[in-house]
């Protein structure tokens, strides 16, 4: 709008004024409407800084918001990270400082091959990959798993080697830490029964079946998986006792009971020790996250100050 133009109301109120009394002085008028002038311009330039200022805050609403979002991630990360460090790392570091090594060895024999289907193969190569998980777990865990193409008997005496095949007359009682005890690599429905023994003989080594029979009454036969095997070693070595170790490991679908009277006393006996052991564990735990808490409240309160102090 230029300077020289009035609006139109202004103009015809002004005229009417003019007819109406013909005594306006005319310098007034123009003073009038110049201030008018002047004050719609003003307000003009007002309202188009507040727009402005709308508008950016408009587009940048979207980035204030993640902004947020990103501190707010940044803050429930770090308190996660100091939760995580204060309970896992003690307690992992608590249970890692009571691992002691064996130097026992047991190897797993896969030449059998031949005599399963695809699907049983699949099967071995899980059981082998539960055998690695629970040596890293262990407490006493064997010597550190190898793949070897050779056969065992090139790689070791066989005076230190002990084949462990449920149908030998030979019963294992205590064991040597200083042999290899070999595992039949073998998923075979019973469809192969006694093939491991028969292994062993041809290749003159010595063997023996686990002390299952003498602790254990199951459903049906003492043929376990490759994994239970090992870790029923893995529990001797930590509890230095078969029964407890044969509970501990073998699955409900086993059938697996106490053989005698005896047995299940000893079973009670068992249970009982593993519940004091985990109250044990969830106290330490507890603990644990008790100075973790402590540790997160210290970081809050540290945090809040700084944010006030800013």
């Amino acid at each position: 709008m230029s300077s020289g133009m009035l609006p139109e109301n202004l103009v015809a109120s002004k005229v009417t004024d003019i007819k109406g009394d013909g005594k306006c002085n005319l310098d007034q008028i123009g003073n009038e409407l110049l201030e008018k002038m002047e004050n719609i311009e003003a307000m003009s330039k007002r309202q188009r800084k507040k727009l402005m200022k709308q508008k950016q805050w408009e587009e940048q609403r979207n980035l204030r918001k993640q902004k947020r979002k990103e501190k707010r991630l940044k803050r429930k990360q770090e308190r996660q990270s100091q939760l995580e460090s204060s309970n896992d790392g003690s307690f992992r570091k608590r249970l890692r400082r009571d691992v002691v090594p064996s130097t026992l060895r047991l190897i797993i024999d896969c030449s059998f091959d031949n005599l399963m289907e695809l699907k049983d193969v699949k099967k071995l190569h899980k059981q082998i990959q539960r055998c690695y998980a629970e040596n890293r777990k262990a407490l006493h865990p064997v010597q550190d798993i190898h793949i070897k193409s050779e056969h065992y008997s090139e790689l070791m005496k066989k005076e230190d080697l002990v084949y462990l095949t449920s149908d030998s007359p030979e019963v294992l009682n205590e064991l040597d830490e200083s042999k290899a005890y070999v595992i039949g690599g073998l998923v075979d429905h019973n469809h192969h029964k006694g093939i491991t023994y028969k292994r062993a003989q041809e290749e003159g080594i010595s063997h023996a079946q686990l002390p299952l029979g003498i602790f254990v009454k199951m459903n049906s036969r003492k043929v376990l998986a490759v994994n239970h095997v090992f870790e029923i070693i893995l529990a001797f070595l930590e509890k230095r006792d078969w029964e407890e170790a044969f509970f501990t490991v073998l699955p409900q679908r086993k059938g697996a009971k106490p053989l005698n009277e005896t047995t299940e006393a000893t079973m009670c006996k068992r249970q009982k020790s593993e519940m004091v052991q985990g109250v044990a564990d969830v106290t330490e735990l507890l603990r644990a996250n008790f100075h973790g808490q402590l540790n997160h409240f210290s970081y809050l309160a540290m945090h809040f100050k700084n944010e006030v102090a800013g």
